[in-house]
């Protein structure tokens, strides 16, 4: 899979479907994966809430179009959009995004970073051993679980520590990481990605642990079976989206916007209590039969 993918505030009303306005957020957000997928999703809903949103993706030429659009929807929601078409696993241009973040904040409220959102989707699809059928196949390699882990998982240790050096994540930051069911269960070539899933919300727990006495929340979201481009790259797509909508109480697949929509709800100050958990986003999909 290689795809460029304590309360501190007023206590106002919590959206519900029927009036959702209700529901304001302030401050910014850095979104890492931001040009699709549930990446996308949610940066413009956090826009929709009052947020200023900050983009981390690695996009081609042939689709930046489509991260332009993104941004001027932002902008013409009346927030401010900075978008870096940047490898968010490589360290020297984190650090220069994470100073640019911040001489960007240097005079908002604390805390300058009230939601960083990692959702990353890069990794490679192969077997661990050769199939019993004797068919050939290539295996998975050392460089290829170096790099699927050190993107889909360690990226998020490395982006919190850069931004809590900086002073962005403070009292009221919410640290938000998408997994997936692939972190728990078995899927054909899935297993470098499967390692880090397990080894994110690993991540997502200690942080958890180490920030509580700074007021930061961590969190791991684990959404169903969702059409997005990386699922696509993974073999039996189709067939694993028939399945989920088949199993899933409510008849159909999770989108992107139901992701957006929980994220906008978790980062509300007063969700301040919620930490350290896996929380699926999924309509009942993981606990049907």
């Amino acid at each position: 899979m290689s795809t460029p993918h304590a309360t501190d505030a007023p206590n106002p009303s919590v959206a519900t479907d029927a009036d959702s306005s209700t529901l304001r957020l302030s401050g910014a957000a850095l979104i890492l994966g931001s040009s699709s997928g549930f990446g996308e999703a949610i940066a413009l809903e956090l826009a929709r809430r009052g947020m200023d949103i900050y983009g981390v993706h690695l996009d081609r030429r042939s689709t930046m179009p489509h991260v332009e659009r993104i941004v001027s929807q932002i902008r013409q929601l009346g927030r401010k959009a900075e978008f870096f078409n940047v490898n968010a696993a490589d360290e020297g241009k984190r650090k220069e995004v994470a100073d640019r973040v911040a001489a960007a904040t240097e005079k908002d409220e604390s805390p300058r970073v009230r939601v960083l959102v990692h959702s990353l989707a890069f990794g490679t699809l192969r077997p661990f051993v050769p199939p019993a059928s004797g068919e050939a196949s290539e295996l998975i390699g050392k460089p290829h679980m170096d790099m699927t882990c050190d993107v889909m998982a360690h990226s998020l240790l490395y982006w919190t520590q850069d931004l809590l050096g900086r002073g962005l994540l403070s009292r009221g930051s919410r640290i938000f990481a998408m997994t997936s069911a692939g972190g728990h269960r078995v899927i054909g070539s899935y297993g470098a990605v499967s390692a880090a899933k397990a080894a994110l919300e690993s991540h997502v727990r200690q942080l958890a642990f180490e920030l509580a006495p700074r007021g930061i929340t961590s969190n791991s979201l684990c959404a169903g079976v969702t059409d997005t481009p990386a699922l696509r790259k993974i073999p039996g797509s189709e067939a694993m989206m028939r399945v989920a909508t088949q199993r899933n109480p409510a008849g159909r697949l999770t989108t992107p916007q139901d992701v957006a929509n929980a994220v906008a709800v978790l980062s509300h100050p007063l969700s301040g209590w919620i930490t350290g958990n896996v929380i699926h986003v999924d309509g009942g999909e993981d606990i049907a039969g």
